[in-house]
């Protein structure tokens, strides 16, 4: 079924957006074209998200600032910059509506919070240790 063509809407060619979830390999992650319904580059992609994903709670730790001289905090700006560029990945390839994609993006989240977690975890037992004292009492 053709529908009018209003002068003043885009008119979209050959385009097929899901809106609703939905398994399977065919599907556009981020660019056209890509993982272009091809079952090795579909888990590649799925790698690809979950190292993103991962990589977005790593990158959550934030940079050690050595000084407050302006090429640290430009530093400091580049590496946030960085991570919102991942944080934005991750959202637009979640919203292709795949269920593998959302998986492996929850997933790459988890595992990189429980990592960041362990890493305070065994940094503030360290710092305990050093000082002979015991936080708990």
């Amino acid at each position: 079924m053709d529908m009018p063509h209003d002068q003043n809407m885009p008119m979209i060619m050959n385009m097929v957006m899901q809106m609703n979830f939905y398994w399977g390999k065919d599907v556009t992650i981020l660019f056209k074209g890509w993982p272009n319904n091809n079952l090795g580059m579909y888990i590649l992609s799925l790698f690809f998200v979950f190292f993103m994903a991962f990589g977005v709670e790593i990158m959550s730790m934030g940079p050690i600032m050595i000084n407050k001289r302006p090429i640290g905090i430009i530093q400091s700006g580049i590496y946030y910059t960085l991570r919102m560029v991942l944080v934005y990945f991750v959202m637009l390839a979640v919203m292709s509506f795949n269920i593998g994609i959302f998986i492996v993006a929850i997933l790459g989240h988890g595992l990189g919070y429980v990592v960041v977690k362990f890493r305070e975890l065994v940094a503030a037992e360290t710092t305990t240790d050093s000082n002979g004292t015991d936080p708990k009492v």
